[in-house]
């Protein structure tokens, strides 16, 4: 049989489910010492139970392992953030073992190995970094997280809805399932005339997508190490704030709040109505006023302060200020027109490419950690994060954009500290345009004119030269 590498694909369809269950008409054929303990002594039945009705079968080379004892060192039924170090350092090790993989054939083998092994939404992350850089499986088309964890997004409601209209119901005569919308607070919540913006599953996967193309962290550095990286962590982020500030103001609020003092009681509280199918909890919510504590978290291997976090924020805008960073060995970076902002932003989002993080530390990343664990910061109540702790699911929570409006207002710090363009940077000598002319086939000629004349637009850094003038068209 041809080796057919979108069956690479199937691995991340119904993640709870051992790899030997059918993925529709699709079997894979798991080699006896693949199989977990569980399942080992009992191999053959059940892989002759679940592929007697195959369409294919895919057949799984035993090839020698690689060390997995990093990633599988995440529980299976634990939360997977990427804003957490030591869960940032499980995924880099695995998607370094998956690009690591010398042909597709091994990825396949090695990855089906490690699917019943490793965390269900590690192994989705690493997997799906591994498929969009490798350049043998890069044009795969991988599915949304929404279609192999619906209950990010979803009213678990619906699943047992789901489950009983599947079961009880012949094929035929099955109703739809309306999955419900605005459910997570009332209008007695200001905050909540924005939920279909906030909620919104299109938005919520752009931000997931985001760090599957801008992974924070592995040993291959081009994977992280993308052209004006830090640059467009910032555009980002800012148009994101941007066209949500527009949606309050539609909404009759006034513009975000900025989240720039970390010890005021965060006035927004978010219960968000979700469930965790792998961790069997509910998404803890964080009540009105909530305050944020130093963590304490040994589980996870956190104990930060909040004042390391202001500390950094201190030692960023002093870089500002002072027009340059200093790198781990003690050289001046400059925060210049043509580079600034990109090291700026590798900075405070904190990737590897951080000239140094023992100095700047995790700004960004730890700033989403604690709030996301404002509810339980020492784990006295055993609870995990919160919505804000999950790239798939914080653009969810209102504290989200006011975080990010606060950076915003640090990179526009570095901004206004640029030089003005000069008229010469904005002007092409001995170029004039005069007027367009189109000539659409066999039609009539239009001429586009426009009358140009100098501009009071303020020419300082960042600022679009906007000249003012008329356009006719004829």
């Amino acid at each position: 049989m041809v080796f057919d590498k979108k069956h690479l694909l199937l691995l991340l369809d119904r993640p709870r489910e051992p790899v030997f269950m059918g993925k529709g008409r699709v079997v894979f054929d798991v080699p006896d010492n693949y199989l977990t303990d569980r399942y080992r002594p009992i191999g053959t039945e059940i892989q002759n139970r679940f592929g007697e009705n195959a369409e294919e079968r895919v057949t799984v080379r035993s090839i020698a392992l690689p060390d997995l004892r990093i990633p599988m060192s995440l529980g299976r039924q634990e939360q997977f953030s990427l804003f957490i170090p030591r869960h940032r350092k499980i995924a880099a090790r695995l998607i370094d073992i998956f690009m690591g993989m010398r042909n597709v054939e091994d990825l396949q083998s090695c990855a089906v190995f490690a699917r019943d092994r490793i965390n269900p939404y590690l192994f989705n992350y690493a997997l799906s970094v591994a498929l969009l850089h490798r350049k043998d499986t890069h044009d795969l088309d991988l599915p949304t997280i929404i279609e192999v964890f619906p209950d990010k997004y979803v009213d678990s409601k619906v699943f047992s809805q789901i489950r009983e209209e599947a079961t009880v119901v012949p094929e035929g005569m099955r109703m739809p399932i309306v999955i419900p919308k605005d459910y997570t607070a009332s209008d007695l919540d200001e905050e909540h005339r924005l939920w279909y913006f906030r909620e919104d599953i299109g938005v919520n996967l752009h931000h997931w997508h985001w760090h599957l193309v801008y992974p924070f962290d592995a040993s291959n550095r081009a994977i992280v190490d993308k052209d004006r990286r830090g640059e467009l962590f910032y555009y980002m982020h800012q148009q994101l704030v941007a066209r949500y500030n527009f949606e309050r103001f539609s909404n009759r609020l006034q513009r975000v709040k900025r989240l720039n003092n970390l010890r005021e009681p965060i006035g927004e509280g978010y219960f968000p109505k979700l469930d965790s199918l792998v961790a069997s909890r509910a998404w803890p919510g964080r009540v009105d006023s909530a305050v944020l504590k130093d963590l304490n978290r040994e589980a996870d291997q956190i104990k930060q302060d909040v004042a390391d976090l202001e500390r950094w924020i201190d030692r960023i805008y002093e870089a500002i200020h002072q027009g340059f960073v200093v790198d781990e060995s003690g050289n001046r970076i400059p925060l210049d027109e043509e580079k600034g902002i990109d090291h700026l932003g590798n900075i405070i989002e904190s990737s590897i490419l951080s000239p140094n993080r023992q100095l700047y530390g995790d700004m960004h990343n730890m700033g989403h950690v604690f709030i996301s664990y404002a509810h339980d910061p020492d784990h006295r109540h055993l609870e995990s994060f919160g919505v804000m702790g999950d790239v798939a699911t914080a653009m969810r929570d209102p504290v989200f954009y006011r975080w990010h409006s606060y950076i915003d207002d640090i990179f526009q710090e570095h901004k206004n500290k640029l030089t003005p363009y000069s008229r010469g940077q904005l002007t092409f000598d001995g170029i004039s345009i005069t007027g367009i002319t189109v000539q659409p086939e066999d039609g009539p000629v239009n001429t586009f004119q426009t009358f140009w004349q100098q501009s009071d637009v303020d020419l300082s850094r960042g600022m679009d030269f906007v000249p003012r003038g008329n356009v006719f068209a004829r």
